[in-house]
């Protein structure tokens, strides 16, 4: 029997792909026809072209298969039209798992994110249980994997659809393609353009050490529970210090108010309708870094053995492959 990932050609889904691949699994991948499939170049696998938006496309692609991994999302933190997006990540995880349960996919993975979760007011790391609702999501991406993780909930439920679900945290390393936008604070980083920075945090994990916390889950995680997969709690300047002391360059000094960078956002954003080029700040994400988005991984950890190496080890892997593929 086959496995299915979805989003294989992406940062997540590439690793998992792989990882199964190593451990002898028979990979069958779900990609658009007009993806970038450099990440899986080379790698001997099944493709199917499909949307999550097709119906039929995604019955074609669970078909024959017994294990499932959803990781495909449209990962933006500013769009155009947001209609498209939760078309994917709402409609389409509905669609995908309705499929897959109607020809008997034993088991499901659903890849999720933090940013789902509840953020404590006072710093400290927020798990799966910490306090949340919609209105404290910030921005469409967030709204939509938000309401996709309900939707997932409400299957398992009342549908009985044998899904455990996954929150990554900030997932760093090599093959970021795109690069996500934690890529491109990297980038922009070594690329000297980033003169200053704000007071946030995230936790950083390696994008390997994700992957291996989604076959966990496949194989150890109960249906209906969610488990955070995450790494190292850091400042957004400890991030920044340590990828210009790997790259020999001083770390920017100044620390900028928020609320000072919000109407430089705006702007942007006001371009960006005009360019439809996507805008180096986002008021969404300026008002997301207000927050220390810490987590922590202990029921994982507990429960499906996962671990994570330092925080500092993806981005150095990231840095070498950025560098090794000619980003800078």
């Amino acid at each position: 029997m086959k496995t299915l990932v979805t989003g294989a050609n992406g940062f997540v889904g590439s690793a998992v792909a792989r990882l199964l691949l190593d451990k002898g699994y028979d990979v069958r991948v779900l990609v658009r026809s007009d993806s970038d499939r450099r990440n899986f170049k080379g790698l001997d696998i099944e493709i199917i072209e499909g949307d999550l938006r097709d119906s039929q496309s995604l019955k074609l692609a669970v078909t024959g298969c017994n294990k499932l991994f959803h990781i495909a999302a449209d990962y933006r933190l500013w769009i155009p039209d947001p209609e498209n997006m939760y078309k994917t990540n709402v409609d389409g995880t509905r669609n995908l798992i309705m499929a897959a349960a109607e020809v008997g996919v034993e088991k499901i993975v659903y890849t999720s994110s933090v940013a789902t979760l509840g953020i404590n007011k006072d710093g400290t790391a927020s798990n799966e249980t910490t306090p949340v609702s919609i209105d404290n999501m910030i921005g469409h991406y967030k709204r939509s994997k938000f309401l996709a993780e309900e939707t997932v909930h409400e299957l398992i439920k009342e549908k009985s659809c044998p899904v455990t679900i996954v929150n990554p945290s900030t997932p760093v390393g090599p093959r970021d393609i795109k690069p996500t936008p934690t890529g491109k604070i990297i980038l922009d980083t070594i690329r000297k353009r980033m003169p200053a920075y704000v007071d946030t945090g995230l936790n950083i994990v390696h994008v390997d050490d994700v992957a291996n916390g989604h076959l966990l889950a496949m194989d150890k995680g109960e249906v209906g529970e969610r488990y955070i997969l995450g790494g190292d709690n850091m400042t957004l300047a400890s991030i920044l210090e340590y990828i210009c002391v790997n790259q020999n360059m001083t770390p920017p000094t100044i620390k900028l108010p928020h609320n000072l960078i919000l109407p430089i956002a705006w702007f942007m954003e006001r371009i960006a309708e005009i360019t439809h080029k996507e805008p180096r700040a986002t008021v969404d994400g300026v008002n997301m870094s207000k927050k220390m988005m810490f987590f922590s991984s202990d029921k994982a950890k507990e429960k499906l053995g996962y671990q994570s190496r330092p925080g500092v080890e993806g981005l150095k892997d990231a840095i070498d492959w950025f560098n090794a593929e000619n980003y800078l």
